[in-house]
């Protein structure tokens, strides 16, 4: 329940800051953000699946899959509010799975290959699904064309 109200704070506070263009995003290139949330999607449920070979090397493969997504939504959004949104998020990302892998052991279980194909699989459809209903879910269409 507290997330819940954290990410509608979140929403709330993104939705109702006033609009100050501090960047211009290069429109042609803005295909590197589609290329980026493919691997966050996907590490996010890594970081969710039973042990994976993804799991076990990265250790902490939904943490960089949100450094993923940041770095992803700063590329294509110049405005003061989106980049201390998304830059915090990629920053606190970078940082916590640094720092994760310095302290956590390693995964002692067996990977399976199993979760890995389960991980890409639903990833990707996932991706496919938030790039189809992003417009009606955050407001903002995307456009590979």
């Amino acid at each position: 329940m507290v997330v819940l109200i954290a990410v509608g704070l979140i929403i709330w506070g993104k939705s109702s800051a006033p609009f100050t263009m501090v960047w211009q995003p290069i429109f042609q290139l803005r295909f590197i953000s589609h290329v980026l949330m493919i691997p966050a999607f996907v590490l996010v449920i890594a970081g969710n699946t039973p042990t994976s070979y993804m799991k076990k090397q990265l250790r902490n493969p939904m943490v960089l899959g949100l450094t993923f997504w940041g770095i992803a939504h700063l590329w294509s959004n110049g405005d003061l509010a989106s980049i201390l949104l998304f830059g915090s998020f990629a920053v606190w990302g970078f940082f916590k799975f640094i720092t994760l892998g310095l302290t956590q052991g390693c995964v002692t279980k067996k990977p399976s290959i199993f979760w890995d194909i389960v991980s890409i699989v639903i990833g990707l459809i996932l991706y496919w699904v938030v790039g189809v209903y992003h417009g009606e879910l955050f407001g903002v269409g995307l456009s590979l064309v």
